[in-house]
């Protein structure tokens, strides 16, 4: 035994012992900045793989929330009479439209994705954290030509962007954080649970109507405006309209609740995330 341990010492090689991390997992997310470049290109790769052989193309962008705001308008503003705060229909609905496109595709792609790259997750080591943020930011292109549609379809209502519209990246920024949010919860759950990805569509239903994107939010009671103000997307839309329209409300103090639930959920969903993803190969 003594002449082995000499000859380690003389060899310049010591044991090494490897053992599983106890505690809460490390976010490591410098390890994920180091290597930012697979989130372009993965986010390259689902632009290119969405409209290969498409017909249409990237107008898709442009057709889904068109088509809805007729559809929002011809039974919202010709049947219901939704109040708008002076603001003509179509623009108030697109402007809601464009944000909450960006976010039913983001998520869905976010929650799919430890599925879809599961190759990739059992072959190459990176950190996975990556693959969900990949997939919110897949759809930056689609939401810049919806939003380009929309400055253009306001200068034929008669409206002009004002200083506010500098505030819009700010916004946008807040829906691929709660995006994000979302996507790093149901990503983690789905690897194991494959209903959460069958649920997505009726959950996105549900989160529309339970969202101001087509009637405004100040419909919603006073005294229910902090609980309404828990589902994050209320914010975003209600900073997007009045971003852009004229006369449509500032996001209130209750925005705050938006912002902390999005604050909450993110550094949760991180750790949630982390302490799944060593799971992930021999699950998905």
């Amino acid at each position: 035994m003594k002449s082995e341990v000499q000859g380690v010492r003389q060899s310049g090689r010591w044991p090494v012992e490897i053992r599983p991390p106890s505690g809460w997992p490390r976010l490591d997310l410098p390890s994920v900045w180091r290597r930012i470049d697979i989130v372009y290109i993965l986010g390259l790769r689902d632009i290119k793989v969405r409209y290969k052989q498409s017909f249409a193309g990237i107008t898709w962008a442009v057709i889904q929330p068109l088509i809805t705001m007729f559809v929002f308008t011809a039974v919202f503003d010709g049947v219901v009479k939704v109040p708008t705060g002076g603001s003509p229909y179509p623009l108030f609905a697109l402007a809601a439209l464009v944000p909450w496109t960006y976010f039913v595709h983001s998520i869905t792609k976010a929650t799919t994705c430890l599925i879809v790259d599961q190759d990739l997750i059992r072959r190459v080591y990176f950190p996975r954290l990556i693959l969900p943020i990949s997939a919110v930011s897949g759809g930056i292109v689609d939401f810049l030509i919806a939003f380009s549609l929309l400055l253009i379809v306001m200068p034929i209502y008669g409206v002009g962007p004002s200083l506010a519209i500098l505030l819009i990246p700010a916004f946008f920024l807040f829906s691929l954080m709660t995006a994000l949010t979302l996507g790093l919860w149901l990503s983690a759950i789905n690897v194991r649970y494959r209903d959460v990805n069958n649920a997505i569509p009726f959950f996105t239903q549900i989160l529309m109507f339970a969202s101001p994107v087509a009637y405004p939010s100040s419909v919603v009671p006073a005294q229910w405006q902090w609980a309404y103000a828990l589902n994050p997307m209320a914010t975003v839309i209600d900073g997007f309209r009045w971003a852009l329209l004229d006369g449509q409300p500032a996001p209130g103090p209750s925005s705050l609740v938006s912002i902390a639930v999005v604050t909450v959920g993110l550094v949760g969903g991180l750790y949630f995330f982390r302490w799944q993803e060593d799971r992930f190969a021999d699950v998905v």
